[in-house]
């Protein structure tokens, strides 16, 4: 199933055209190896080839496995290195004609992979700050464009269009006006005008200065704003909370969840330059909810913290003696609390007979409350209403999953090749996997088949192929394939037109369809 895709896209044939070979192994063969690896089992390079010995590909490629050793790999890295980006382009290319991708609607996300071992003298690898991955671990960072398909109700597909290496240290919105002019140049060359375009970021994609880069690149998009001026914050935390109730969103996918918004007009002003763009303060009904039991629960756990320190107080404990020192540990358990603003400390009693109390801060902690689920998009598309700002912010989502399955299914992170060349050269292979991925999910979901690529997988890596060796020198090769094998398989070739099409016939032959039994393959695997 996933060689055919890779054919569809032309992999091989793109990658021998920009990194012609002589050797025994052409350089696309040994990247398509490589990509089927991310995909099934992951590994490192001096591994892969006891992988190729236990798979299939010995036969569909009439090549042994020792010939997929950890030099060839390291080899392979080193001359599609220079050619990466030119590589990438035309597999999107290829994608995109062949399966009608609409570009019309792009998802931006910035992701960090982390690295082991060490990186002297690495362009790449640096430490740096990045959502939910340690700051004490060098990392690479990478820029990751998705379209979402054509049906952007659902979002489904989230194929990668275009994606940049970064430095590990690379701050977020550093890399948002390259990438706007990547996508303009993709976008031209596939026949889209910016201005019918929507790019939809997070609060790390917007600022005063990127406001007025959409407009110079007239680009429409839509965007959190991280509220660090007054005059934002002021629209986001000023408004009174009545005003919220007023205006009702709905949420096709949660309709029980509770969402409000109103329109404002949001200011920007950047090196003299000024403009205003649309703008909808959002109240988050479930994001209010899980502030407040993530606020419990930290309560939960300081109330035990301050009894332990009144209690040692109370029994007269060696450096719990003093008001001031049994002060400075209740203070000390407050500043390690993310709730400690809430509550005051003091104490009453003499030397030696000290009490501690505590009470919460009322007022302060209503004003927070207040503020919890709140949020700010803005937009320069004026053809976005309230309720479909909201819609189109919410299928982000897509994209940070395709980054998620970028480390967890394809196991990019953490990575072990030690220069940046082949960093740069795994990255590429690791995205065309991901763009594998993604479109066999998104063809099977068009189809109504609602199983992800990874379940997919799983399922047909049950399959048993069995080798009769005969004596005559013959060999027969039997696929036993169960009912539920079989639907599977039908949906790759009787109801996904893009994969039957485009498949050679040996892949349908030794997929063996027609009945849900064990069958001998055909001529064409029998070598």
């Amino acid at each position: 199933m996933l060689y055919a895709v890779l054919e569809t896209l032309q992999v091989q044939t793109i990658i021998n055209r920009y990194c012609p070979s002589q050797r025994e192994i052409d350089t696309g063969t040994v990247a398509v190896v490589l990509i089927l690896n991310r995909l099934l089992a992951p590994r490192p390079l001096c591994h892969i080839a006891d992988w190729v010995a236990q798979s299939v590909l010995v036969q569909q490629l009439g090549l042994p496995a020792s010939k997929f050793n950890d030099d060839r790999l390291a080899r392979t890295l080193d001359a599609l290195a220079p050619h990466g980006p030119a590589i990438w382009a035309e597999i999107v290319d290829t994608a995109q004609r062949r399966y009608d991708l609409d570009l019309s609607l792009i998802f931006y996300d910035l992701t960090a992979f982390v690295t082991h071992g060490d990186y002297a003298g690495s362009d790449l690898v640096k430490f740096g700050m990045a959502h939910n991955t340690p700051s004490n671990k060098r990392k690479v960072k990478a820029a990751l464009g998705a379209a979402p398909g054509p049906d952007v109700v659902t979002a489904d597909g989230n194929v990668p269009i275009d994606y940049w290496p970064w430095a590990g240290n690379t701050a977020d919105k550093t890399t948002v006006q390259s990438h706007l002019e990547r996508l303009g140049q993709l976008l031209r060359a596939h026949g889209y005008q910016t201005q019918q375009v929507l790019v939809v970021g997070d609060r790390g994609t917007l600022d005063d200065r990127l406001a007025l880069v959409y407009d110079d690149q007239h680009l429409r998009y839509l965007a959190g704003l991280q509220p660090q001026k007054k005059v934002h914050q002021d629209l986001v935390y000023q408004m009174p909370e009545s005003r919220f109730y007023q205006q009702p969103l709905i949420v096709r996918d949660e309709p029980e969840a509770s969402y409000w918004g109103v329109p404002v007009a949001v200011p920007f002003e950047h090196e003299g330059q000024r403009v205003t763009h649309r703008g909808l303060v959002v109240l988050s009904g479930p994001m209010r909810r899980a502030h407040a039991d993530t606020r419990t629960r930290h309560f939960q756990a300081l109330w035990p913290a301050l009894n332990t320190v009144a209690a040692k107080a109370a029994a007269n404990t060696p450096h719990y003696r003093s008001a001031a020192a049994v002060l400075a540990r209740a203070e000390t358990q407050l500043r390690h609390s993310p709730v400690g603003q809430f509550v005051a400390v003091w104490t009453t009693g003499e030397k030696g007979h000290i009490q501690l109390h505590w009470r919460l801060k009322v007022e302060a902690l209503h004003a927070a409350m207040e503020r919890d689920g709140r949020y700010l998009l803005v937009t320069n598309d004026p053809t976005l209403t309230p309720q479909l700002m909201l819609t189109r912010y919410r299928q982000k989502d897509g994209v940070e999953k395709r980054n998620a399955v970028c480390k967890q299914d394809l196991v990019i992170s953490p990575i072990h090749v030690h220069q940046d060349e082949r960093i740069q050269a795994l990255l590429v292979l690791n995205m065309v996997a991901l763009l594998t991925y993604s479109l066999v999910e998104r063809q099977l979901r068009q189809q109504g088949c609602q199983l992800t690529t990874r379940r997919v997988i799983a399922q047909l890596t049950t399959l048993t192929l069995t080798e009769t060796h005969c004596r005559d020198g013959s060999v027969l090769r039997c696929l036993a394939i169960t009912p539920e094998h079989h639907d599977l398989l039908q949906w790759f070739t009787g109801k996904w037109e893009a994969v039957q099409s485009a498949a050679p016939p040996r892949v349908v032959a030794r997929l063996g369809l027609g009945r849900p039994q064990p069958i001998p393959l055909l001529a064409p695997l029998t070598r």
